[in-house]
C-alpha cells in the first residue's frame, strides 16, 4: 500500500470551488450565530500529549452560550469524569467543534482556542435546574463555516430509522472487558435511574 503525500492530495483533489472558501468567517455572523444558538449537540475535538480526543456534548437547550461574536462558553456537565478533553485543553488549547441541529443537513464547524474556568459568575449564568457546572470551556473562535451536507444525507442521520437493534449494551461491553467483574445486566438495568439522578 502506498501512502499519499500532500502533493498527491493536491493532484487528486485540485482546488476547492469558490463556495468552499467564501463560507469561512472569523467571527459569528448572524446566520452562524442563529445555527449555533439552536444546536443542542456538538462534538468537541482536542489534542494533547497522548493524542487526540473527540467528546460528545449535549444539553436540553443550547449546548453553548455565545458570549460575544468570537467567544463561546460550554458548560461541562456530568459524564464519566475521565476528563480527557479537559486535560487536553489545559495542556494544548487547540480545539474544534462540530455543531448539529436535529433535522438539519448542515453541520457548523468551529476551530479555535479554548481555556477552562470555574468563574463563579459564569458558572452561575450557565446553571441548569439549580446545578452549576464544575467548570466551563471558553472557546475563542478562529474560524467558523458550514460543512457540506452530503455526509448527513448519505448516512440518513435524521431519517428516524433505528439501527440500534442487537447492538451490545454498555453493561455487556464492560463485562466482556473485565471477565464479568464490572458491568453486566445489573449495570444496564440500573443505568437509566442513575443517569436521571446525575444528569446535571
Amino acid at each position: 500500500m502506498r501512502w499519499l503525500t500532500e502533493d498527491d492530495l493536491s493532484r487528486i483533489y485540485g482546488q476547492p470551488a469558490a463556495p468552499a472558501t467564501a463560507k469561512v468567517a472569523d467571527h459569528l455572523t448572524p446566520d452562524y450565530r442563529a445555527f449555533i444558538e439552536r444546536a443542542r449537540f456538538c462534538v468537541l475535538s482536542t489534542v494533547g500529549p497522548e493524542g487526540t480526543d473527540a467528546s460528545p456534548r449535549g444539553d436540553d437547550g443550547p449546548v453553548s452560550t455565545v458570549l460575544d461574536p468570537v467567544t463561546l462558553a460550554i458548560p461541562d456537565w456530568r459524564g464519566t469524569d475521565r476528563i480527557d478533553s479537559l486535560r487536553n485543553i489545559a495542556r494544548d488549547d487547540r480545539v474544534s467543534l462540530m455543531f448539529m441541529v436535529r433535522g438539519s443537513g448542515n453541520v457548523i464547524r468551529v476551530n479555535g482556542r479554548a481555556r477552562l474556568t470555574d468563574d463563579a459568575g459564569l458558572c452561575d449564568r450557565l446553571a441548569r435546574k439549580g446545578v452549576r457546572p464544575r467548570c466551563v470551556i471558553v472557546v475563542k473562535l478562529g474560524e467558523v463555516y458550514f460543512q457540506c451536507a452530503r455526509a448527513v444525507i448519505r448516512s440518513e442521520l435524521w431519517s428516524g430509522k433505528d439501527d440500534s437493534d442487537g447492538l451490545p449494551t454498555p453493561g455487556r461491553i464492560l463485562a466482556g472487558m473485565t471477565d464479568g467483574e464490572v458491568g453486566g445486566a445489573e449495570y444496564d438495568r440500573d443505568w437509566p435511574a442513575r443517569a436521571a439522578r446525575t444528569m446535571w
